[in-house]
């Protein structure tokens, strides 16, 4: 390095050396809040200076219920601002789990039984208790003593819990509270193990169970069958709220639902968690969570699930690896993610549906929502806040309220005094849902002329399915024909062996069903049996030429040497 570069160095350090300490302090403020506004998802400046027009709402045009609903839905169209000073999805977050306020009431607890010997606590805070000031003692359950009769017409609303959480919950308090203030029964079902209740059988709660909730349904709709039955769930009590209603279709009794923060498909939702530094802390968090509620029940880990891998579970995946896998047959966690997501029931709901799910979600990423899906969807009101974190969505001055809440409170309002609500549809047990596996149907294949196996369409399956209904009710009545002239014929049956009965029981079957001239089942029947006899006249064809093709080198060998033999014999003779 010569003098005049190291010179120039010289310069340049003295010239910072003037600068004031103070200087630098302030500099390195404002590039560490730069960094920390960018770091934490702030939005201060942008609710103050870039405000939107309101919240984005997603539905059908051309659905009746989603028009006439939401035209009375002012909060649900209005803008969400979230309270200045924690304008960030990580700080509502976390003002929600550490620093949430809750009304002090109590419950009513019910315990139901499920049909495996299950527990669940139902804790019930009913519109008369909040409305005569009957709230009993923070913290402890009163018991139910009939305080609902059977023809009780106040509507009633099914919360379903998110993952590890339970009645007790600061935000389902709140839930609770401000629905039974507005004329609501509102019935908690805590999951399995928690609320204080032990479990009492070998089945768990998973993110993809939904027999407790369709028992609960069922129970609570025989039980008190003029009241409208409601649902909310929230985060993966969401999750299992979507799924059943896909799952029963016009078959469930819910007249209408909602579900806040669905993390909609779980595989994506993996991949997310696991994605930043931030997300991983929410993950460890709810890894501790689940290994809280583990411990709970250690005895019956032990036994059903792997415990040391319990208690050095990382994350969530590694909980669900070593606990939920096991317990819950499933074969590796993506099966068990790809099986339990909401996503793929979606289509098939039937009963109208809000769902409000926040763009900034810290936990449930808005890359597994199905957009296309619930546009489709008739019955759904998809809302997506730009902003308000994970079931936080914390308002006003003093976050003393919450925009969700208030949300949900006025659909539910609209929909219960509106003709649109859900009223169920018993499913006979010839019925199927829309989302059965083509591969568990009974496997309909059409050959074309050239040899090509492909699918039938859903015409010729039918076409097929009555042909083949028609052959079952014909050889039904000759077989019945038949084994009356057989009882009449005793000594002549007597003689023959069992296969030549049977053979000669099959002929005459043919023969009874080629003698048919009834005009309504001919014409099928032929139609089915031309292609079966055209299916197998190809299959033979392409039977022979494989074996030709495939034995030729061999039968061209033998050949070879048969007339070398003869010819080696007819030349000396020659």
């Amino acid at each position: 390095m010569d003098s005049s570069s190291l010179s120039s160095y010289i310069l340049l350090f003295n010239a910072l050396s003037q600068i004031p300490t103070g200087h630098y302090l302030v500099a390195f403020l404002i590039i560490s809040i730069t960094f920390l506004y960018k770091f934490l998802e702030v939005h201060f400046f942008e609710d103050v200076f870039f405000k939107s027009q309101g919240t984005p709402i997603t539905y059908n045009p051309s659905s009746p219920f989603c028009n006439a609903i939401l035209s009375s839905c002012k909060i649900l169209h209005s803008r969400f601002v979230a309270s200045t000073w924690i304008s960030s999805p990580h700080f509502q977050t976390a003002f929600l789990q550490f620093c949430g306020r809750s009304p002090v009431f109590s419950y009513r607890r019910n315990l139901f039984r499920t049909s495996d010997g299950g527990t669940i606590a139902l804790d019930w805070l009913m519109n008369a208790d909040v409305s005569g000031g009957a709230l009993g003692i923070n913290g402890a359950s009163l018991p139910m003593n009939n305080a609902i009769s059977q023809d009780e017409t106040t509507p009633i609303v099914i919360v379903v819990p998110g993952l590890a959480s339970s009645s007790t919950s600061n935000y389902l308090k709140n839930l609770a509270f401000n629905l039974a203030k507005h004329g609501w029964n509102v019935v908690v079902s805590n999951h399995r193990g928690l609320g204080g209740v032990s479990i009492t059988s070998d089945c768990f709660y998973n993110a993809g169970w939904t027999e407790d909730l369709r028992a609960v349904a069922n129970y609570l709709h025989d039980n008190y069958p003029k009241a409208p039955l409601f649902a909310i769930g929230t985060s993966i009590g969401a999750n299992i709220l979507v799924k059943y209603l896909g799952e029963d279709g016009e078959g469930t009794p819910i007249a209408g639902a909602v579900a806040v923060c669905n993390p909609w498909d779980l595989l994506i939702g993996d991949r997310f968690i696991c994605r930043r530094l931030l997300q991983r802390i929410y993950d460890k968090a709810l890894t501790i969570g689940l290994q809280g509620y583990a411990k709970l029940h250690e005895p019956l880990y032990t036994r059903l699930a792997n415990w040391e891998g319990i208690k050095t579970a990382r994350c969530i995946r590694d909980y669900d690896k070593h606990a939920t896998c096991h317990v819950g047959k499933f074969e590796t966690v993506d099966t068990y993610y790809r099986r339990c997501s909401s996503a793929s029931y979606v289509g098939n709901v039937s009963v109208p549906l809000l769902c409000i799910s926040a763009l900034d979600d810290p936990v449930c990423t808005r890359e597994a929502i199905p957009w296309d899906e619930c546009r489709a969807n008739p019955n759904i009101v998809l809302a997506t806040p730009q902003h308000g974190g994970h079931l936080a969505f914390f308002e006003g001055l003093t976050a003393s309220s919450s925009w969700w809440i208030r949300a949900v409170d006025e659909f539910l309002g609209v929909l219960r005094s509106s003709p649109y609500i859900h009223v169920q549809k018993k499913q006979t047990s010839g019925q199927h849902s829309s989302l059965d596996s083509s591969i568990d149907q009974y496997p309909h294949l059409h050959v074309a002329e050239d040899g090509i196996v492909t699918a039938a369409s859903s015409e010729e399956k039918r076409d097929g399915i009555e042909d083949i209904k028609n052959l079952q009710m014909l050889s039904e009545e000759r077989t019945t024909e038949m084994l009356s002239n057989a009882e009449q014929e005793k000594h002549v049956t007597e003689a023959k062996s069992d296969f030549m009965s049977e053979t000669c029981q099959t002929s005459e079957i043919a023969k009874n069903i080629q003698g048919v001239k009834s005009p309504g089942i001919t014409s099928p029947l032929r139609r089915f049996l031309n292609q079966i006899s055209q299916q197998n006249s190809i299959s033979t064809w392409l039977l022979a030429f494989i074996a030709i093709r495939t034995s030729w080198p061999l039968v061209g060998s033998i050949t070879k040497f048969i007339f070398r033999k003869r010819s080696r014999k007819i030349m000396p003779a020659a």
